[in-house]
């Protein structure tokens, strides 16, 4: 048997927080990092600019007329990775069991930590005084009896605060949650669910497991769990990527097919480079369309041997993109690798995965 303390650090507004520290001038003010031209898209937005409603992933004209005074800067990923070690750093002070999901987020299981301290609430305190000291970038937090608790618990008191869900406030705190606040909950998914009659997590845990099977296939069964608390995940340190891949947005769309291979030859190139540099190779490839009413289509095709060469990936991309019509022009082409040689579990896993994890009652 096994206790888990489990801590979610998130960094606040991280890329646009760096930008502001680094450059005094632009503190207090609405910031975007991303492009400002017409084909731009918002990579992350100060606390500022999202008052006006600009979010990550916006394009850049919807966010300037969101928000007439907003400041583009342009990213600067060193930068980024250089302040992310450094906080990286700090976590692994505390314990060796450290899952980073990005530059700026990661789980710990402190659980059994090097300083001897029993109390996870104080350690993310301690953690989040320590990267404020050594970056002058504010981080939350959340704390509680696994994963997905945790990270739903580090959104409740951003920026600059954090939440421990205890053992024993479980139930009370996930019946409470609106839906749409549910990690792994999209806004497609949150739509469906209100359609439903499903508004909070109460909602969700009227529901029987047939039932959610029924309406959401196999993600039914992780909305019955998880409601539940009942989330078995294990912090991962050495996390297996998923997937590698690469995308292309252009400056004028394109409806030439001829356009569209040597945009194609381009991606699978660059991938190939990532691949030899992560030396893995891959089964499944999938071609990612976004037409220019910004509808997205992805076409994937799985075989039976691992690839890695551009020759191999550029084929196969080549066949879907051939595989039907295209009903538009395009904005953007991406290709991925995934079904990795990488996924395979180890004779550890596999012993580990056999072991019953129970959740106990224990200080927070």
């Amino acid at each position: 048997m096994r206790m888990r303390k489990i801590i979610h650090i998130d960094m606040d507004a991280f890329y646009a927080s760096v930008e502001q520290l680094d450059n005094p001038e632009l503190r207090g003010k609405p910031i975007a990092v991303g492009g400002s031209s017409q084909r731009g898209v918002v990579s992350a937005a100060s606390y500022e600019a999202r008052k006006f409603g600009v979010r990550s992933a916006m394009s850049s004209v919807i966010a300037k007329r969101n928000c007439p005074d907003l400041i583009f800067v342009k990213s600067r990923f060193d930068r980024y990775r250089e302040i992310s070690q450094q906080i990286r750093s700090i976590f692994f002070e505390y314990t060796d069991l450290v899952e980073p999901l990005s530059l700026d987020e990661a789980y710990l299981d402190v659980t059994e930590n090097k300083m001897g301290n029993p109390s996870a609430t104080m350690i993310a305190r301690e953690i989040r005084a320590k990267i404020k000291e050594k970056t002058g970038l504010n981080a939350s937090a959340g704390i509680s009896i696994n994963k997905f608790i945790a990270k739903v618990a580090s959104d409740i008191n951003k920026p600059n605060g954090q939440k421990t869900v205890h053992p024993e406030e479980v139930s009370e705190f996930l019946e409470q949650l609106e839906i749409r606040k549910f990690y792994g909950v999209g806004k497609v998914t949150a739509e469906k669910m209100y359609r439903l009659g499903i508004f909070t997590g109460k909602d969700l845990k009227s529901k029987s497991e047939e039932y959610l099977a029924d309406h959401f296939g196999k993600h039914g069964p992780y909305y019955y769990n998880v409601v539940r608390g009942i989330h078995e995940s294990e912090v991962k340190p050495n996390r297996m990527r998923k997937s590698l891949g690469a995308e292309r947005t252009f400056s004028e769309n394109i409806s030439s097919e001829i356009f569209m291979l040597e945009k194609l030859t381009n991606i699978a190139e660059e991938i190939e480079r990532r691949l030899q540099k992560s030396k893995v190779a891959g089964k499944t490839v999938t071609l990612k369309i976004k037409y220019s009413d910004f509808t997205l289509q992805t076409r994937s095709k799985t075989i039976s041997y691992y690839i890695s060469s551009k020759e191999l990936i550029l084929e196969l991309a080549k066949e879907l993109l051939y595989q039907e019509k295209m009903k538009d022009s395009v904005r953007l082409l991406g290709i991925s690798l995934s079904n990795l040689n990488t996924d395979k579990p180890s004779a550890k896993e596999k012993e580990e995965k056999k072991e019953v994890v129970v959740q106990l009652k224990f200080d927070f």
